[in-house]
């Protein structure tokens, strides 16, 4: 069953064009990746889709309702996170601060503290650095925090942008284990990173994107296997 899917969209800033025609969906329960080089113009798919940004024409659908033009806080009401790209943190706040910051749309103490505990069983590090700043966390940590207060509210899909971004190898496989985790609890996962190989590994379907157009997609097997993609992010 489709969760997300837009049709012949269209978007950019001001005069300036960026998508052209996109036609994209995830399925629920899955794992998508998006994935393609610095200026493809995956954020700015991310921000249509996450009610950052108007398109110019076309649709958006979610839970087969038409969100086009939606505002971010009705996406986020209705269901979809977002872990931007580079965390976006409260240094100076403590980690459990930086949850609460999450948790705004959250009307009942009861309702917080019951989130809390489902993310700090799947996080059991944030638990231990609760009381510390976010400035004080390592990377990985960090990142984790960042999922951590995107989850703290319930959500249906959750979109991570570039969790790769700025962490040691070690740590990127970390996070890529922890977000398999969060799949296999039910949750879809739309994963937009330029780390072609590990976004490929745990994805089901998978869309790359060039000059703000889906140039290839299909499943993340068969992708993976494009001589275009192997010669062009791959190296092969």
């Amino acid at each position: 069953m489709t969760l997300l899917e837009t049709k012949a969209l269209n978007a950019g800033y001001g005069p300036l064009q960026i998508l052209w025609n996109i036609d994209f969906k995830v399925d629920e329960k899955s794992v998508t990746a998006l994935i393609g080089a610095n200026g493809a113009g995956k954020t700015t798919l991310i921000k249509v889709l996450t009610g950052l940004l108007k398109p110019y024409s076309g649709q958006v659908f979610f839970k087969g309702v038409d969100v086009t033009g939606y505002p971010a806080h009705r996406m986020k009401q209705m269901g979809v996170s977002l872990v931007p790209e580079g965390r976006r943190l409260f240094p100076n706040l403590t980690v459990m601060d930086n949850l609460l910051m999450g948790a705004y749309m959250l009307r009942q103490k009861d309702e917080f503290e019951k989130r809390l505990e489902l993310v700090l069983e799947l996080f059991p590090v944030l638990k231990e650095r609760r009381n510390q700043p976010a400035r004080l966390l390592s990377g990985g940590e960090a990142q984790m925090l960042a999922i951590a207060r995107a989850l703290i509210t319930p959500s249906d899909l959750l979109i991570v942008d570039e969790p790769s971004s700025g962490l040691a190898p070690k740590l990127v496989d970390l996070i890529f284990k922890k977000l398999e985790e969060l799949h296999e609890t039910g949750l879809t996962i739309l994963v937009v990173d330029q780390f072609v190989e590990r976004a490929l590994s745990i994805s089901d379907t998978a869309y790359v994107m060039e000059n703000g157009k889906i140039a290839i997609q299909g499943p993340s097997t068969e992708v993976a296997n494009n001589e275009h993609l192997k010669k062009t992010y791959l190296g092969l």
